[in-house]
């Protein structure tokens, strides 16, 4: 998965601001005590983010 279609995924499951924002200020246990921004900063695969966002929100597997 490419960051931009991580980034479009976001923004079509919880509203364009709404995924901004949750990128920038959520801190997921399951991305090391980061925010999605920071696990894309340091590296980590955009799908394992997305999926730690799905679990975390119960974003409904055929949406995944």
């Amino acid at each position: 998965m490419r960051i931009t279609v991580f980034r479009r995924m976001m923004a079509e499951e919880f509203g364009e601001v709404r995924a901004e924002m949750m990128a920038r200020d959520h801190v997921f246990s399951a991305l090391g005590g980061r925010t999605a921004d920071q696990a894309l900063d340091a590296g980590l695969p955009p799908k394992e983010i997305w999926l730690a966002v799905c679990d975390a929100f119960d974003v409904p597997r055929e949406r995944r």
